[in-house]
């Protein structure tokens, strides 16, 4: 035997001997309770992990245990062993955030995406005293005034700030943003006649609809949904192709056995599709999505063209 063909043979016997390693790892796959590290305690990604770890919990013979670690917990999973032991669930800021700032992790190269959970829309929102009942309406008078109005919102990089610069960018509008803590003390400051327009979540803005205190005119999802019932889209309101939803979903740490990924992917979007669960979710104004693996990564990377190529055109800074 020639000794290329000798190093060919002992290179495949060691690639064997890894999958072999590999597949027995995954049979024995959990051995010991999992953990789910998600945001900070009360966010929807933390609320929708407490509401995911008990039939996961069953499902594979194993507590799951959720551990809060806020704004590292993106950092700590993408250093975790790659073992199906330590998953995160986490938004959208998770592929965003690194156009804004430098971060600790790579959103594709540090994680492997197991399943699309939810999609939570916002909505266009404008203060009753502005003499606008439509999308078209709003943009013809912002483009009457140039500069003169305001729109509200939270975070830089977050939903609500998104959406608006969307907006923008597709409607050629100069409408300033004003900056706040929280999207909470916008939309208090939108009520007040502070803000003339704003694109709270439609969990957190529906209800100041229905009371009357802020008018509706348009949900940011490419298809109606009952979280904003009777609102058109903003596609179908005058603006094609508009669409801004922020998405949650559970990763695992790059190259975590494909096994396992697969495993906790079928057992999520299962648990996901039960009419109880759906309506947990849609009560804290979550859209239910269960994506595959591979849909999920086909999404995230459609995320980050779309909302990168926004960010460097308009500028935004943190």
């Amino acid at each position: 035997m020639n000794r290329s063909m000798s190093n060919f043979l002992a290179g495949l016997g060691a690639v064997l001997m890894a999958q072999a390693g590999l597949s027995a790892h995954a049979q024995s796959w959990p051995a010991r309770p999992v953990r789910i590290v998600t945001t900070q305690p009360g966010s929807s990604a933390e609320l929708m992990s407490r509401l995911i770890a008990p039939g996961l919990s069953s499902a594979l013979g194993q507590q799951v245990v959720i551990d809060n670690r806020g704004l590292v917990a993106a950092e700590i999973v993408a250093k975790a062993p790659a073992d199906g032991y330590t998953l995160l669930l986490y938004t959208s800021p998770l592929w965003i955030a690194p156009f804004f700032r430098d971060v600790a992790w790579d959103p594709v190269r540090d994680y492997a995406p197991v399943a699309l959970a939810v999609g939570s829309p916002n909505i266009l929102v404008v203060h009753p005293s502005l003499p606008v009942k439509s999308v078209k309406e709003l943009i013809a008078f912002v483009k009457a005034r140039p500069g003169q109005l305001n729109y509200g919102s939270g975070s830089t990089g977050a939903s609500p700030h998104l959406s608006a610069e969307l907006l923008k960018s597709m409607a050629g509008l100069d409408i300033v943003r004003v900056s706040f803590k929280g999207s909470g003390q916008a939309l208090v400051a939108l009520m007040s006649g502070e803000l003339q327009v704003m694109f709270p979540t439609a969990g957190s803005g529906m209800p100041y609809v229905k009371m009357g205190k802020l008018r509706a005119l348009a949900v940011t999802t490419l298809q109606p949904t009952g979280l904003a019932p009777g609102l058109p889209t903003m596609a179908a309101a005058g603006l094609p192709g508009y669409e801004s939803v922020s998405l949650s979903g559970m990763f695992a740490p790059a190259k975590t056995p494909a096994p396992i990924v697969d495993r906790l992917s079928q057992e999520i979007i299962r648990m996901l599709r039960r009419a109880e669960i759906r309506e947990k979710l849609f009560g804290m104004g979550l859209d239910v999505v269960a994506g595959t693996p591979e849909e999920f990564a086909a999404t995230i990377r459609r995320e980050m063209a779309k909302w990168g190529r926004l960010i460097k055109d308009a500028g935004l800074r943190e």
